[in-house]
């Protein structure tokens, strides 16, 4: 059985890909919170483009609202292999930057992690994320720092310079 709300949500989500309307399903949240779980049900459901919109948004509402993502962090991280399109990896990868590191799924984040860091048709948004979420990850487990230090300076070379300024200071703190 569909449920309706979330057949209207989708509607409102496919109506067109813009900042307009993410802006407005982002105020929509803001005043029923308690469609979180209908927003954060379609982003899961890894079906483009629904799926991909949907993150954008509960990307942007958990920004000043980072407690509705505390329960969904070992979701996100063992679903992370299976997203396909760039903005679905993309909005998980900046929440997750962002947010506490999960602990029954971290080695599912870290192994991901590494792979789309190394990847040579992954987004240099998505890698940056990497970076960041690696180098916290380094902050537990001090063995990776030496991986993850190899794998920027190689990455270095041909980088963009959104990467490269990311980079260089996680390198810069990687040696203290």
């Amino acid at each position: 059985m569909v449920n309706p709300v979330e057949t209207d949500i989708e509607e409102l989500l496919l109506r067109e890909q813009s900042r307009a309307n993410t802006d407005f399903l982002i105020e929509v949240l803001s005043v029923k919170s308690e469609l979180f779980s209908k927003f954060w049900k379609i982003m899961m459901r890894n079906q483009d483009p629904v799926s991909r919109r949907s993150a954008w948004v509960v990307d942007c509402f958990t920004e000043n609202h980072p407690e509705y993502l505390d329960n969904k962090i070992e979701e996100l991280s063992f679903h992370l292999p299976d997203f396909k399109t760039d903005g679905l990896k993309r909005h998980s990868m900046r929440m997750l930057s962002r947010s506490k590191l999960p602990e029954d799924n971290l080695g599912i984040l870290v192994d991901i992690s590494f792979r789309w860091l190394q990847s040579p048709v992954e987004s240099v948004a998505v890698k940056m994320y990497c970076v960041v979420i690696l180098e916290r990850v380094t902050q537990i487990y001090p063995e990776f720092k030496s991986e993850l230090r190899d794998i920027i300076e190689i990455q270095l070379n041909e980088a963009t310079p959104g990467f490269k300024s990311i980079a260089r200071k996680v390198l810069k703190r990687l040696q203290a």
